[in-house]
């Protein structure tokens, strides 16, 4: 019993994986019990054996996209810096190896194909990634660590936008590892506090 409960969360897995391929590969459109099926190499009655309709389906999607997302916010024991370092690091790796996801969170079309509770969900997905940014940037600044300038509100898209375009790169999983550390340390040299101007520099 435990051994089937096993395999059909698996394959459950598998599935929801799949969808996410045929998402990122093909657009949203094209996600059907056929071409999930295909894309698996079960039969269309088969995907019915492990999800009750495709509501579950598709929240089973948005639960591994959770799932996903949630894996790569680092320990909030840590330093702003590295926490904010580490966070960058891990969600365009793991957003890379899955662009599925991106393009569900920014599709308009799957959020209006999805159950209400699951485009709800989603929405959240993305707010707590915003709020976890803005945190960290907040707690840099006051700790005299990232430049005061400008609100956290007004860098945190910054940060997450460089997320995206990581997750966007074409490069093996290897070499984007090392991209991502060398946008990172690009990335936080433009966050680093200002320089103080000097007494001949003010008016």
């Amino acid at each position: 019993m435990g051994e089937h409960r096993r395999a059909t969360g698996l394959r459950q897995v598998e599935l929801t994986d799949a969808a996410l391929r045929i998402v990122a590969t093909r657009g949203i459109a094209a996600l059907t019990t056929r071409s999930l099926a295909a894309e698996v190499g079960i039969s269309t009655g088969a995907i019915f054996r492990h999800f009750a309709s495709l509501d579950a389906l598709l929240e089973a999607v948005v639960a591994r996209v959770e799932a996903v997302l949630e894996a790569t916010y680092p320990p909030l024991g840590l330093p702003p810096l590295e926490r904010l370092e580490r966070f960058i690091e891990a969600r365009s790796s793991a957003v890379g190896n899955q662009l599925g996801i991106l393009r569900l969170v920014l599709s308009e079309q799957f959020l209006l194909a999805l159950p209400d509770r699951g485009s709800k969900r989603l929405a959240a997905c993305v707010e707590k990634t915003r709020v976890f940014v803005a945190g960290c940037l907040r707690e840099g600044q006051a700790a005299g660590a990232l430049r005061a300038d400008l609100p956290p509100d007004t860098l945190a898209p910054i940060v997450m936008g460089t997320v995206q375009m990581l997750a966007l790169s074409g490069a093996k999983p290897r070499r984007r590892a090392a991209e991502a550390r060398a946008v990172v340390r690009g990335l936080l040299e433009l966050l680093a506090p200002l320089p103080k101007r000097g007494k001949e520099h003010r008016r």
